[in-house]
């Protein structure tokens, strides 16, 4: 097997001993507001064996449960009046609190939600309420709400076997059930440290102010643990698919991927982004797998693949700040297709179908990154998404807040501004390069395939991909009479694309993430 260890990792070293002394500053004067953020290099991979979900429990925690001064009560209602903002977010390697208020309320608003960071309150009733909110999370939420996220929970799972990237950020059922408030103090103190944080600041301030937040900044505690680093990911050999059953699913949703060994800190990325999006730019339907599972066959509402993890990719339609990683992956997102018993009862005509279109769209999918790899793209095609996306990343600043959180996502990646240096590389960038580092970064033999499915279509599923079996599209008569002959055509062509599938297993819904 190949290991795909981060080259990157003297960047995190670096990062880690950078912290105490560092702040990124993004001064607008002519802004009204501020935005400050602490980023702290302290995710779900620090969570202990046992108790997966500790990060994200002290840190809900910390925003959910109040001060020493003030109940969580008090703060809203105290913040109500001045607009002030806050959120947080965690995800494998940091978590990043981000606190907003005009700029006339900034010295009251930040006495109030500095004790949120550096006081704060670990009541026993706002635990076990916050603790039971995850648990329920963990238990129903993800498996009911989105079949979607939770192909992608269940390929992660896969992914990182073995390692503090393999559990949810969440957590598992019974990581959460053994943490005690006492674990949560202890996390805080040892994981939440001077050493281990990133500032930053936007907007209209004053010196006074920024001198008086790293002043107390300083008073956290040192960091006296060795951190973690980022795990090696194994590529898996051929094809490995695992199938959640689940009662009454809504289709199948794939989540299909393998580890690649680059990531923002590469000038390679910049190659890498242009093809990734003409084959399947998040939420745009010039994307080849767009166009051809959607758009020409009707199959699902969209067709997408990433060259990095892209969080809450149901809601978001940019690819939001603070969830950069060291160890990384190549996906595709399959949005969830028909099972036989949805076609059996829409189309008489198809009443004799045994499974439904998740080993079509699959291998039509896997195609067209092969396809990709193959052939390369086409000089006319790489002018037209490079000019797109020089365009497009503009977006991904478009508010101070995101600004700062991309600018404090670049010193992670040992870089000074992501965004404008992808600029730069974007315009010197050739189609040769890209192709050349499709060929070096991509390939199409081997991934890591997770399906949620009906509990009528597993077995049948399991069948087709085990067995690789042909697998033809399943029309209605009168969608196939209007689809012209070179869509016909290719359809056999894919019916029979072979997949080198090395292992199908089944698992029920109630045994994922316990």
């Amino acid at each position: 097997m190949k290991y795909y260890i981060p080259f990157i990792l003297f960047l995190f070293s670096a990062f880690n001993s950078a912290q105490g002394q560092e702040i990124v500053e993004l001064k607008k004067d002519d802004s009204n507001g501020v935005v400050l953020k602490y980023m702290f290099n302290t995710g779900s991979m620090m969570d202990p064996a046992g108790k997966e979900g500790l990060t994200q429990l002290t840190v809900a925690l910390m925003m959910g449960g109040g001060s020493e001064n003030y109940s969580i009560t008090e703060i809203n209602d105290m913040l109500y009046p001045m607009a002030g903002q806050y959120s947080q977010s965690v995800d494998k390697e940091v978590t990043v609190f981000t606190f907003r208020v005009p700029v006339d309320f900034l010295s009251d608003f930040y006495d109030i939600i500095s004790g949120m960071i550096f006081h704060p309150a670990f009541d026993e009733k706002d635990f076990e309420r916050i603790k039971s909110n995850q648990l329920n999370y963990v238990e129903q939420i993800i498996k009911a709400s989105s079949d979607e996220d939770y192909s992608k929970m269940v390929l992660e799972s896969m992914l990182f076997q073995g390692t503090g990237y393999q559990h949810m950020v969440a957590g598992s059922a019974s990581g959460i059930r053994n943490i005690s408030l006492k674990d949560i103090r202890n996390h805080y103190r040892t994981y939440f440290t001077r050493d281990n944080l990133l500032i930053g600041i936007a907007g209209k301030y004053e010196e006074a102010f920024k001198k008086k937040v790293i002043q107390e900044a300083r008073s956290l505690p040192p960091l006296s643990v060795r951190l973690p680093v980022p795990p090696a990911v194994k590529m898996p050999s051929g094809f490995q698919v695992k199938i959640v059953s689940k009662d009454n699913a809504l289709g199948s949703a794939i989540f299909t991927g393998y580890p690649i060994d680059i990531t923002r800190a590469s000038d390679d990325f910049a190659a890498l982004m242009v093809a990734n999006s003409w084959l399947g730019e998040h939420r745009k339907s010039y994307g080849r797998l767009y166009q051809k599972l959607r758009d020409i066959r009707s199959m699902n509402y969209g067709d997408y693949s990433y060259i990095e993890w892209y969080e809450q990719g149901g809601s978001n339609q940019l690819p939001p700040p603070h969830v950069p990683r060291h160890s990384n992956y190549f996906s595709i997102w399959i949005r969830p297709v028909q099972i036989a018993e949805q076609l059996k009862m829409q189309y008489p005509e198809l009443s004799d179908v045994r499974v439904g279109h998740a080993p079509f769209a699959l291998k039509l999918a896997v195609r067209e990154l092969d396809m990709m790899i193959e052939k390369g793209i086409s000089q006319e095609d790489f002018e037209l998404t490079r000019q797109f996306l020089r365009s497009y990343i503009k977006l991904y600043i478009q508010t101070p807040s995101r600004e700062l959180g991309y600018l404090m996502d670049s010193r992670f990646y040992g870089r000074k501004d992501y965004i404008a240096e992808l600029d730069a590389l974007l315009e010197k960038l050739t189609v040769e390069d890209v192709n050349a580092a499709v060929k070096k970064y991509l390939q199409a033999e081997n991934m890591y395939v997770a399906i949620i499915t009906d509990d009528s279509e597993a077995e049948a599923l399991a069948e087709n991909l085990r067995n690789n079996q042909p697998s033809a599209m399943s029309y209605s008569d009168i969608v196939r009479e209007g689809l012209p002959g070179d869509v016909i055509r290719e359809d056999k062509l894919v019916e029979n694309y072979p997949l080198d599938v090395n292992s199908v297993e089944i698992i029920d819904s109630s045994e994922t993430f316990r």
